[in-house]
């Protein structure tokens, strides 16, 4: 099940061509940020366009295995971009009252989405490249053609199922110091950085496994479930910031998923995904070809 040296080297150099573009050129330009409200609109945009443009080349130097693997360049690039990123709590003591605290979670609630579209970006950049010159497809990943009906209730019970799955994951994974509390039973303190990437990449990576084996869909639905993490997360917060606020420092929170930016959590939960994706796809080869 191992990948070759050929399949390495291409994943190093797609990686890298996301992080010269995204993080080497975007980074400085937005003013180190980690936060797409504080980056401004023009920024933004320049950030989809690079991302753009890194899916599209990242799709040339995976070739022929492209689309498969020139689809990790935004994400790749987002990673460094959000190690870079500072945390949850320190954005939350230059926010010390409740009203604050409570709009950032609100504006935070929804963040993921404009992330989710510079990875978009990047996917549209590989597509690109696969209609300038198409690639070979691994042919492992058991697709099989659904009626409309089945294929949108596997879509909608792809994403519930991957968002409890990380969420819930998240929550084991990412806890640092836990403390016992009467009203919410227990509060958790800010972890590292990299203990929320270890968290949220194993979290979604074990999602899209268990949604390609029992539903047979791909690293898409995963992806997006970062959205409902967060989402989730920053509401049930919100709910909680002025009892919070009121018995804890700042960097406790009331679930390990709020104290995860939401450009953390899209940038490591696509890499999960797709890693979490084709692990299962070579699982299902490996049963298939290496067990008999």
């Amino acid at each position: 099940m191992e990948l070759s040296w050929p399949m390495k080297l291409r994943i190093i150099a797609v990686a890298a061509v996301g992080t010269a573009l995204i993080y080497g050129v975007a980074w400085p330009l937005a003013g180190a940020s980690g936060r797409l409200g504080a980056i401004g609109y023009n920024h933004a945009v320049l950030l989809a366009a690079l991302a753009f443009v890194a899916g599209l080349i990242g799709y040339f130097v995976s070739w022929p295995y492209g689309r498969e693997i020139g689809i990790l360049a935004a994400p790749a690039g987002l990673a460094v971009w959000a190690f870079r990123s500072g945390t949850v709590a320190s954005v939350l003591q230059l926010n010390p009252t409740v009203a604050q605290r409570q709009g950032l979670a609100a504006s935070l609630k929804f963040e993921p989405i404009l992330w989710l579209v510079i990875v978009a970006a990047g996917f549209a950049g590989v597509l690109l490249g696969q209609r300038i010159r198409p690639s070979l497809q691994l042919k492992q990943t058991n697709e099989e053609p659904r009626s409309d009906p089945s294929k949108y209730l596997s879509a909608v019970a792809a994403l519930a199922g991957s968002a409890f799955i990380a969420h819930l994951l998240i929550g084991k994974l990412a806890r640092d110091i836990t403390m016992p509390d009467n009203i919410l039973r227990s509060v958790v303190a800010q972890p590292a950085i990299g203990q929320i990437a270890f968290a949220v990449v194993v979290s979604f990576g074990v999602a899209a496994f268990a949604v390609k084996k029992l539903l047979n869909v791909s690293y898409v639905w995963p992806a997006i479930a970062t959205v409902l993490v967060t989402a989730f997360s920053m509401h049930t917060y919100a709910k909680d910031v002025p009892y919070l606020a009121q018995n804890w420092p700042a960097v406790f929170f009331d679930n390990a998923a709020a104290s995860v930016l939401p450009v953390q959590m899209v940038a490591f939960g696509a890499l999960g995904s797709v890693a979490g994706f084709w692990m299962a796809v070579r699982y299902d080869h490996w049963r298939k070809h290496e067990m008999k």
